[in-house]
């Protein structure tokens, strides 16, 4: 299944949704109607049983340049209502299923954000990563908060505080990305991360996604959460299952509940 739109493509590939942004002559900078074709997606991908992972990339020669300023000065009384909050709950990490960032390019200001949203990063060795709004007296909004969550103090506010981007290697480096490779290699890299973790048991997926963040970010109620998927994902029906597949020495056949 597949669906184009003039700003964002949309492509299903088996268990996995890509999401492509499509406005490389302005740098993939988002516009209304792409923040609301985001949150779409966000919600196909959490309403379908049959999307296990959403993978979100660019096209051209950069993955996102940020919020485009002209759109959003013109169409302000265009602003999405049921789009943004599946776009904001792709940035803050919260999308049910996992989210893949293949950064086939450079990521700024709010581009860089979505990648932060995302769980698994694989970026091109041409990338580069940045909050620059320092330097147009703003700031990043919700990306100060999310960086300094993925990131050292120090570190996280040498990129938020100096504005000046950093290099894939470095960004590697510091645990931003999971892997580098060419440019031309990035989708495909990042659709075998897809592949392999659309293999596992969703509902594992969705517990380990939640309490792992929940954990590294000091959320309150952690622990009660952490009962909460015990008791619900060790007696499921996808727990017997993969018992008897080891046993069997089988692919297991997950049902998700």
């Amino acid at each position: 299944m597949s669906e184009t739109t003039d700003e964002l493509v949309a492509e299903r590939r088996g268990p996995v949704l890509i999401l492509r942004l499509n406005r490389p002559e302005v740098r993939n900078a988002l516009s209304w109607s792409m923040i609301e074709g985001i949150g779409a997606a966000v919600a196909e991908a959490e309403s379908d049983p049959g999307i296990k992972v959403l993978v979100v990339t660019g096209t051209g020669r950069s993955f996102c340049s940020g919020i485009d300023l002209r759109t959003f000065a013109q169409d302000n009384a265009s602003a999405p209502d049921a789009g943004m909050d599946g776009y904001l709950r792709l940035v803050g990490g919260e999308v049910e299923v996992p989210v893949i960032g293949a950064a086939n390019a450079s990521a700024v200001a709010a581009g860089f954000e979505l990648l932060l949203g995302c769980d698994v990063v694989v970026a091109s060795s041409e990338a580069s990563f940045g909050l620059p709004e320092v330097k147009r007296g703003l700031f990043a909004g919700s990306g100060v908060m999310h960086v300094g969550r993925r990131l050292p103090l120090g570190v996280a506010l040498e990129l938020a505080l100096t504005g000046d981007p950093i290099d894939a290697p470095r960004a590697h480096e510091l645990g931003l990305v999971n892997a580098v490779v060419a440019p031309d290699e990035v989708l495909d890299t990042a659709l075998g991360f897809a592949q392999r973790i659309a293999a596992n048991a969703p509902l594992s997926l969705a517990a380990t996604k939640q309490l792992v963040r929940m954990a590294a970010y000091g959320a309150p109620g952690v622990d009660e959460k952490l009962a909460e998927w015990q008791q619900r994902v060790f007696t499921s029906e996808d727990a017997k299952e993969g018992a008897t597949a080891f046993v069997e020495k089988r692919a297991p056949v997950w049902k998700g509940r």
